[in-house]
């Protein structure tokens, strides 16, 4: 009997239509489109601004648009796991909202926290769920509505982030495709340099943590960038060496969409000198934060074919950061 491997075979996005342009932030903070283009790669970012809808909407929407697609019955799915750094409210899993309100009735769920690599960490997890061969149909979701944690005041953190939401279904495969390796790491040395300081344990939610804006997030823009540089890289590179892969065996870097210079800069480090080899819509949405690798899967799907080379990158607070080598499963 072949060996259980776990691999995406279906993939669904949603973003918010409202658009938030650099040319609007230019109205509401001291920055400038070129400022922001230079040293992000954004143009613009979708913001979800109906009152009352929070990132479970997101992940519905993406969920929905995955079925739609894949002609999947919900009630097929054993397992909706979502990778968030938003969710809904504290304490309620977001995730047992959303299995509930796409029909997975048969199916158990919950959240996962990990910053900004939460998607990469759910690829883990959902893969060791499919490769035990107790469960054959795993939804991982990754959605953030970032505006709900923003100062747009704050010129440092409001050009980056933006909100949406993507989701991919693992299911088992005996080709050999789908997830082959992984190299995930932490490091606390992360945790005061990309936070929020207060709602938690340590300080919870006081009218003095609301009026010092402590509910937001807050970015030391500098360390996380040198740290989420050579991190990325590293272990982008790492992953290469260990399955013997080349920059000529690797079809598509699927990156963290953070900010355009880091994911040039692991590009670099892996010897990917096609562009076309790098995919990227930072321009378009900015850090999406758990959404940013399925949606760049939903926008790229129809480029990628059956059994192509695919190293997935992210790094996020914590820190959180790793590398994942998956082979691509199917045709669209």
């Amino acid at each position: 009997m072949s060996k259980i491997t776990a691999a995406i075979t279906a993939v669904g996005a949603y973003v918010p239509e409202y658009v938030l342009s650099n040319k609007v932030l230019e109205t509401m903070v001291d920055t400038t489109d070129e400022w922001i283009t230079t040293r992000t790669g954004i143009k613009e970012r979708r913001i979800l601004k109906e009152p009352g809808k929070g990132t479970s909407f997101l992940g519905i929407k993406a969920a929905e648009d995955l079925m739609a697609k894949a002609d999947l019955d919900p009630a097929e799915i054993d397992l909706v796991l979502l990778a968030t750094a938003t969710p809904d409210m504290p304490v309620a899993s977001s995730a047992a909202y959303i299995a509930t309100q796409i029909g997975a009735t048969n199916a158990f769920s919950y959240d996962l926290q990990a910053a900004c690599s939460s998607f990469l960490y759910g690829m883990s997890t959902a893969s060791a769920y499919i490769e035990s061969g107790r469960y054959k149909k795993v939804l991982l979701i990754g959605a953030d509505k970032m505006s709900s944690i923003i100062d747009y005041t704050d010129r440092t953190t409001c050009i980056i982030f933006g909100d949406g939401g993507g989701a991919v279904l693992f299911e088992p495969n005996e080709e050999g495709l789908g997830l082959q390796d992984e190299i995930l790491r932490t490091d606390a040395i992360g945790r005061e340099f990309l936070k929020i300081e207060a709602g938690g344990s340590i300080l919870p939610a006081s009218a003095d943590t609301v009026a010092n804006k402590q509910h937001y997030v807050h970015q030391d823009g500098k360390t996380v960038f040198k740290f989420a540089v050579s991190n990325m890289a590293d272990v982008s590179e790492q992953i290469m060496m260990r399955n013997n892969l080349t920059h000529d065996d690797i079809n598509f870097l699927v990156a963290h969409q953070a900010n355009k210079r880091i994911i040039d800069a692991t590009a670099n480090r892996m010897g990917l000198v096609d562009e076309k080899k790098v995919l990227m819509n930072i321009q378009r949405y900015g850090n999406t934060t758990s959404a940013t690798l399925p949606l760049l899967l939903s926008d790229y799907e129809k480029q990628i074919k059956k059994g192509d080379n695919i190293i997935f990158a992210a790094f996020g607070g914590g820190f959180t950061w790793g590398s994942i080598y998956l082979k691509w499963a199917y045709n669209s």
